[in-house]
């Protein structure tokens, strides 16, 4: 019978790309997960990782083997889930979330699931634990994919679309709109709406170079052939509104979860429409039909319908 630890020791190493990495993530020793991976060698009589410089590499059936190993340590976790509404102890969901949606979504939806909790008493389910982080999308799904997370509350523009490996289900939960946010006495701040073409020459604010937010402004004036001009960069769209409302820099700024413009700025929808984001939740498929998460997913449509300022989808 196969060691469930050497397995889930190999596909920590291929998860993680290094033995000490993989003992990191999984608390162990480096020489423990050495030794787990070897006692798993032993039982399926053949080399699963050898050698290269310092570190090491999966044979050809090392990578088969961590490959189907992924779905078996699913599976056996999905068991345990099944039973997570019967026990005693709360159903803890790891949740990787961006900022917005950590504010506009999953606060709402934790009140949520505490209301009804509170409702039903003795006779309710397991509450459910959430334990969130707050990430950019493309790290998200990276933390999904190697079982870091249950849950991640992703978004993708119609223009930067997000990628989701194999053994990966996207559910939509809603849909986004982004708002051009300007100085009060700016020429364009006056209409009820602003056209793409008159902001081209514009200094822009913008989230961090690499985050998918950064690519979609970049590809806003992408079929006429320019880039914005960026001034500044920040993580957090209440910087980059203060930004507007000092008259540095406009910027795009969704309306989820959107804190309060500060006095000086306004926010103007596009003409076109075109800066639409899809927020969705992505989850391993073995643990997509997990009770915990079934809820959790249902707070977070549950709370998307409830903010007005969203766009159904």
């Amino acid at each position: 019978m196969i060691d469930p630890q050497g397995l889930r020791a190999l596909v920590g190493v291929a998860q993680h790309g290094s033995v000490a990495a993989a003992a990191e993530a999984l608390g162990y020793t480096p020489s423990a997960v050495s030794q787990q991976v070897k006692r798993l060698e032993g039982e399926l009589g053949d080399a699963l990782l050898e050698r290269r410089g310092r570190g090491v590499l999966l044979t050809e059936r090392g990578r088969v083997v961590a490959h189907e190993g992924r779905a078996v340590l699913d599976a056996m976790q999905q068991l345990v889930a099944g039973g997570a509404g019967t026990g005693t102890g709360a159903a803890p969901v790891r949740v990787a979330s961006f900022s917005t949606a950590t504010r506009g979504l999953v606060g709402p939806a934790v009140q949520a699931l505490r209301a009804a909790e509170a409702e039903a008493g003795q006779e309710a389910s397991v509450p459910v634990d959430l334990r969130v982080s707050s990430v950019d999308p493309f790290e998200a799904v990276v933390l999904v994919d190697r079982g870091d997370v249950d849950l991640a509350i992703v978004h993708d523009w119609d223009s930067v679309p997000l990628v989701v490996p194999d053994g990966l289900v996207r559910e939509p939960v809603c849909r986004d709109v982004a708002d051009v946010v300007l100085w009060r006495t700016h020429p364009l701040a006056t209409g009820p709406t602003v056209d793409r073409h008159a902001l081209v020459d514009e200094a822009w604010g913008s989230t961090p170079r690499g985050a998918i937010c950064h690519e979609a402004l970049l590809r806003l004036f992408a079929d006429l052939g320019r880039v914005p001009r960026i001034v500044a960069e920040d993580p957090d769209f209440a910087s980059l509104a203060s930004l507007a409302a000092s008259e540095v820099a406009i910027c795009l700024v969704p309306r989820l979860g959107r804190s309060p413009l500060p006095e000086g700025a306004v926010a103007v929808p596009l003409a076109d429409g075109s800066q639409v984001r899809q927020v969705s939740v992505v989850t391993r498929a073995a643990r997509s039909g997990s009770p915990a998460i079934r809820r959790v997913v249902d707070a977070l449509r549950v709370a998307a319908a409830g903010a007005g300022s969203v766009a159904g989808g």
